[in-house]
């Protein structure tokens, strides 16, 4: 990695305090975790478009569960993934696992023992907080859910994308 030495007296800010690492290693890094990371609005994308080819799972408690999950979602507690996964997925099928949100390594646990038994997982960032926030619908025992979205989080002018 090639560095500059600062002039004497210059202030380096803290973001660069440590150098941007070399285009190819950042490639590699940046692909690397796009390998093992989606996020709610792609997957909710992939959706709408029809047969998304993968499934989701839902790796929160059966409470959490019903209290609201994604429509569509398989619900696989994360401590019941090594008992469960082999009878409700098909290890042909890519998994994107979510649970509570940014603050939650649920997912993070699930997806590790999904890919010990075999299966090709994503984590979907953000968890089913994200997705909420973002405005998309919740299945709950009382139907759909939607709420506004929040305009922190995605863009609230009519359901234009982020254009990421």
């Amino acid at each position: 990695m090639t560095t500059t030495t600062p002039q004497p007296g210059t202030v380096v800010p803290a973001v660069l305090a440590v150098p941007p690492a070399p285009p190819a290693e950042a490639a590699a890094y940046f692909a690397a975790r796009l390998a093992f990371h989606t996020d709610v609005a792609d997957v909710h994308a992939a959706w709408q478009a029809g047969n998304p080819g993968f499934t989701v799972v839902d790796s929160r408690s059966r409470a959490a569960w019903e209290q609201g999950h994604l429509p569509g979602a398989v619900h696989l507690p994360t401590a019941l993934v090594p008992e469960r996964a082999a009878a409700l997925l098909d290890p042909a099928v890519p998994v994107v696992v979510y649970c509570w949100g940014p603050g939650c390594d649920g997912a993070t646990r699930a997806a590790l023992a999904l890919a010990r038994q075999g299966h090709r997982v994503k984590e979907m960032l953000g968890g089913i907080e994200y997705w909420i926030r973002e405005g998309f619908p919740v299945q709950t025992p009382h139907g759909l859910v939607r709420t506004p979205a929040d305009p922190l989080t995605a863009p609230t002018d009519g359901g234009a994308a982020c254009g990421c």
